[in-house]
């Protein structure tokens, strides 16, 4: 009988077909003429990078991270260790004691392989890699003992030495990217565009890449178009002068956005904007507003805690912002009664503030304050 397999797009994604596509690059194509006339200029990047620099840039413990995360580990499948390491792997759980004694075997093979490739520099001798070696010698000594033993108990002993197996890093660990800023920020560091006129504006056009939960609206792979300004700041700037640049800077972007719709035709937009502090201290002080903001906001959490859903129950631990964007109906009557961040800003961070507002004014662009905006709203740029 002929294979009948029916191989359609994978849940999350989407194929683009015309006249649709006419609308997409119209799309793109307005983008790149408005954003050129405000002196952006377009960087492509690649769509994976080290797992790393995301951890670093969007945090450990956000959603990004820690759940939505495409992530592949890097290397010569061709070389011997790489090969027992897959062959390992593979194996299925033992169900006899021929079975059982091979799968030790396999494992002793690869551990003599790796702790060789420790020596010789072709392993990194990470702690986690020394670490692995350790827990798959561990289990493949256990394994003998339990040859003549049932599947109950050799299965989970074959289940932790595959788990080993996989902790070890045999090269790069490489991720798709789930969102363009700490790309961008590689590229200039590792391109010295710091030695370029300052600051450096830029945008991408491009997939972006995260395992969402799909529906309506929501993929796993999504287009973004991206704006950055960057600017290499020396310790000793002056920081008034650095707030009202950057408060400028804001504006600016804010405005070619703001056209940026207009020119595509979009009616209705509504534009809201918020300001969530610092998160480390801006020059020549010690404030660190938006911190000391999260622990107020993580103490006044508590008190309600056993209300709260649990996606907002997690993120009191992991990310206390998130929980003023949640959606639930709920939970909207607990979060208007929480503690504002606008309230709690330093003294530069209020400036930066009450510049950028200024500044929109003068522009001719109509904004909305919305304190509960904490994923995009207006924040002093990282130092480079």
């Amino acid at each position: 009988m002929a294979n009948k397999t029916k191989f359609q797009a994978i849940k999350g994604t989407r194929d683009l077909l015309p006249p649709e596509t006419e609308l997409w690059n119209r799309v793109e194509q307005t983008a790149r003429e408005v954003f050129g006339t405000f002196g952006f200029g377009e960087i492509r990047l690649p769509i994976f990078e080290p797992t790393e620099l995301f951890a670093r840039a969007v945090g450990g413990e956000t959603d990004i991270v820690s759940k939505e995360m495409y992530t592949f580990k890097d290397y010569d499948t061709s070389n011997e260790l790489a090969m027992q390491y897959l062959l390992v792997f593979s194996t299925k759980d033992p169900k006899n004691h021929d079975e059982t004694i091979e799968l030790a075997r396999l494992a002793g093979r690869l551990i003599r392989l790796g702790r060789s490739a420790l020596e010789n520099g072709q392993l990194s001798k990470s702690p986690e890699n020394l670490r692995a070696l350790d827990q798959i010698e561990l289990y493949s000594d256990k394994l003998p003992g339990l040859a003549s033993q049932g599947p109950r108990e050799i299965g989970p002993v074959a289940a932790a030495l595959r788990n080993a197996v996989t902790d070890l890093v045999l090269g790069d660990e490489l991720a798709l990217r789930p969102e363009v800023t700490a790309s961008v920020c590689r590229a200039y560091i590792e391109h010295n565009m710091h030695a370029l006129p300052q600051p450096v504006k830029l945008y991408c056009i491009g997939p972006m890449f995260r395992r969402e939960r799909p529906q309506k609206g929501r993929y796993r792979q999504f287009y973004q178009i991206d704006v950055e300004v960057l600017e290499a700041i020396t310790p000793n700037q002056d920081a008034t002068k650095t707030i009202g640049k950057d408060a400028a800077v804001d504006a600016e972007v804010i405005e070619m956005v703001m056209v940026y719709f207009a020119r595509l035709g979009l009616e209705g937009v509504q534009l809201d904007i918020n300001s969530i502090g610092h998160s480390e201290p801006p020059v020549d002080s010690k404030n660190v507003c938006r911190r000391a903001y999260v622990e107020r906001l993580k103490a006044a959490l508590e008190t309600v805690k056993g209300r709260l859903g649990e996606d907002s129950q997690r993120r009191i631990e992991t990310n206390p912002l998130r929980v003023l964007d949640s959606k639930l109906e709920s939970e909207q009557a607990i979060i208007e009664k929480l503690p504002r961040i606008g309230d709690h800003l330093c003294a530069d961070c209020a400036k930066h503030y009450a510049e950028v507002k200024r500044q929109l004014e003068l522009r001719g662009v109509a904004y909305r304050e919305n304190w509960r905006l904490v994923r995009a709203g207006l924040l002093h740029a990282d130092n480079v």
